[in-house]
């Protein structure tokens, strides 16, 4: 059935390639309205079944008075949601500003947004759902929107090679959110993995996210936490190895490229964004090792 889609996905960067694979399940036109800084993600995008124009939060104007068969609107804050104030929308899926002014989300999008941060249950209750489910984001996005999630892949750009080329590429940085995602290890695990003749990088920072996506592709293997450049991998087919210290690992589906290496601490510290070191040392150093030159084949 063609269609007048609207997105409204503005970041994580992670989270928009990961909920790409919609536009492999839609016919017709979809809008994305997106961060200014992940436009680049989006555009060029080859192979799709449906058209695709990307417009980044700025320029939302644009779009008064249009009309759209489908609003899928997968942000949870009030200043996002008031896009749906200049917009005409048939069915409505995701969050929005209810009567009273705060944050609801509709029916279908419950198995989503029930483990959120404006879930009905309240953030305790949804962190314990959270730690319960066992189905990925795409399975209860697409469930919601009434789709089977079969596999479909991220779609992302093509890109220029990097001048960054080796064997691993190791992605340390978590963030100032999430400060136990960083495992204590990586230099160890850089030395060792060089010491067998591997060519190991940290991944740099870079001024573009295509030129981030680029150093990713020119590796055979990631390390990483639960971050973007895991979602960047997938996304090019890049075998993959995740060390998962305090989020979800269950959320995320691994294309069969994504080792999961899951903290035994990870009940305690679940979605906590304080720092502990327990919680950046808890997984092994033999054990990241020995995933990773499973993983690249030596």
């Amino acid at each position: 059935m063609t269609m007048e889609i609207l997105i409204v996905k503005l970041g994580a960067t992670g989270d928009v390639v990961r909920t790409t694979p919609l536009l492999r399940r839609f016919e017709g036109h979809v809008t994305w309205v997106t961060a200014s800084k992940n436009m680049v993600l989006l555009e060029n995008l080859e192979g799709l079944p449906v058209t695709l124009d990307v417009i980044n939060w700025e320029s939302r104007a644009s779009l008064k008075g249009r009309k759209f068969d489908l609003l899928i609107h997968l942000e949870d804050d009030l200043e996002t949601a008031s896009i749906q104030e200049i917009v005409q929308c048939g069915r409505k899926f995701g969050a929005y500003s209810n009567e009273n002014g705060q944050m609801s989300y509709t029916s279908d999008a419950s198995e989503w947004f029930d483990l959120s941060l404006i879930s009905v249950h309240g953030i305790k209750q949804a962190d314990e759902l959270k730690v319960r489910n066992r189905r990925t984001y795409q399975e209860l996005v697409f469930k919601g929107l009434g789709l089977n999630f079969s596999g479909e892949e991220y779609v992302l750009p093509p890109t220029r090679q990097s001048d960054l080329k080796g064997d691993v590429a190791i992605a340390p940085e978590a963030g100032s959110v999430w400060p136990m995602k960083k495992w204590a290890h990586y230099e160890w695990l850089k030395a060792e993995l060089e010491s067998r003749g591997l060519k190991v990088n940290y991944l740099p920072t870079r001024a573009t996210l295509a030129e981030h996506l680029a150093d990713v592709r020119a590796h055979r293997c990631l390390v990483s936490g639960d971050s973007l450049p895991m979602h960047l991998a997938l996304g090019s087919g890049i075998p993959t190895v995740s060390l998962f210290n305090c989020t979800s690992p269950w959320e995320i589906y691994d294309y069969g490229l994504l080792t999961k290496i899951i903290s035994p601490l990870l009940e305690e510290f679940f979605y906590k964004r304080g720092f502990d070191p327990r919680a950046t040392t808890a997984i092994t150093q033999d054990e990241v090792l020995s995933a990773v030159l499973k993983r690249i084949g030596s």
